[in-house]
């Protein structure tokens, strides 16, 4: 029996530059506006929404508050007894809600899901925010007494390119350089106003510091106080829906494919085991194919823009090849010829990305899909891509441990 589709009808994301830690703002703060502003977009009624989905990382550990679904039911009295669920996959957490939502859909279970994602982190230090992101991957074996540890796996992840097919650094510099220059045309991006060139990129000292043997800071993604939240709707609430909007059930975007694989947690089993493939990670690799046979689309070439997790500009030179773009151990030709530039014949990140809008953790997959969709809306301003019609996101957890690819399109 053929899947009914799932549609995302739009969303909000808060302002990913704002500090919320200094305003002295609780997390459920940042979900109400969230929420509060995704109703002004979409104007989707609260008594539509049949179920909350939540995605986050560590609240835990940053602001001391599990539990966030509960939050949601204080945002309206039509939520009393409302069904909730948090998420949690490292880095990826709000795309595994999403998938969760959409497989509710696709039950029959729920019509309309409200899906959030959101990260309170600027309340840590960066030496402790460093040991909470090492949760993410094996935290006795890679992380304890690590100073900085995700840099250093990231960092490792480039090493090994450099071992099996070469990688020269400036081609990290300049993915970094266009991921800032992306996100100076997005109001949301937390780095709309800050200086970086590629210059500033390929240099090395007071100005650009080594953080991990090659990952400098402009390598890095940042620390990002964020959230996001977007509708998902069955087909028959989805054209109700469009009848009440006055648009046709077509333009607004649906989930046309995705993928989710789990690999090894720790980074050196993930290598040892693609010691003889062509693929460094090749369980990303298959999520993105997975993506793209339910999308039954036949390669990259069948999309119109890329939101990639560049939580380093390592992560992103792995996807440029593990989407297809090149061959194997060769993302630095995209590079080079500009590819994937914002105008580029496949563009990545023309939001700016992790390095550039930001990276609350628990919230960038949904970002992602947010994104997609106003891609595809040609609703993202400054930053559009012309005429995209289908936009894929990947979204990892933890050293590329938990991988979720979708495909959004209209």
């Amino acid at each position: 029996m053929k899947k009914q589709k799932v549609y995302i009808l739009g969303g909000y994301q808060t302002d990913f530059a704002r500090n919320w830690a200094r305003e002295n703002k609780h997390i459920s703060a940042m979900m109400r506006e969230a929420y509060e502003g995704s109703l002004l977009t979409t104007k989707i009624e609260p008594a539509d929404i049949k179920a909350a989905f939540i995605g986050n990382f560590a609240g835990e550990l940053y602001c001391m508050q599990g539990h966030l679904g509960a939050f949601f039911v204080d945002f309206d009295p039509a939520f009393k007894g409302l069904p909730t669920s948090r998420f949690e996959g490292a880095c990826a957490s709000s795309a595994l809600a999403a998938l969760s939502a959409m497989a509710h859909i696709q039950a029959g279970i729920y019509d309309c899901i409200a899906l959030v994602g959101v990260e309170l982190m600027k309340t840590a230090s960066p030496a402790q925010g460093g040991d909470y992101l090492g949760t993410a991957a094996w935290y006795s074996r890679e992380s304890a007494g690590v100073e900085f540890p995700f840099p250093k796996l990231f960092g490792k992840l480039g090493d090994v390119y450099e071992t099996r097919y070469g990688l020269n650094d400036d081609h990290l510099a300049r993915i970094s350089a266009i991921n800032y220059a992306n996100a100076r045309l997005n109001p949301n991006a937390q780095t709309r106003d800050w200086y970086m060139s590629y210059d500033h990129a390929c240099s090395k000292g007071q100005y650009n510091t080594a953080v991990s043997g090659r990952i400098k800071v402009t390598d890095c993604s940042q620390v990002t106080d964020g959230a996001v939240c977007l509708y998902m709707a069955s087909e028959n609430f989805a054209a109700e829906y469009a009848k009440r909007c006055g648009i046709a059930l077509e333009e607004i975007p649906h989930i046309a494919g995705w993928g989710h694989t789990t690999a090894p947690i720790e980074f050196a089993a993930k290598v040892a085991e693609s010691a003889d493939q062509p693929w460094i990670l090749p369980w990303t690799r298959k999520a993105i194919i997975d993506a793209y046979e339910r999308a039954g689309i036949k390669d990259c070439w069948d999309l119109d823009a890329i939101e990639t997790h560049d939580c380093f500009t390592t992560s992103e030179y792995m996807a440029i090849d593990h989407f297809g773009l090149t061959e194997p151990g060769q993302s630095y030709q995209a590079i080079e010829e500009g590819t994937i530039e914002l105008g580029g014949k496949l563009p990545i990140n023309p939001s700016g990305g992790l390095i550039g809008c930001g990276h609350p953790v628990g919230a960038t997959g949904a970002r992602q899909l947010l994104d997609a969709v106003k891609q595809v809306t040609g609703t993202a301003g400054d930053y559009q891509v012309q005429n995209a019609q289908r936009v894929a996101t990947l979204n990892i957890g933890g050293s590329a441990t938990t991988n979720v690819c979708c495909i959004v399109e209209k």
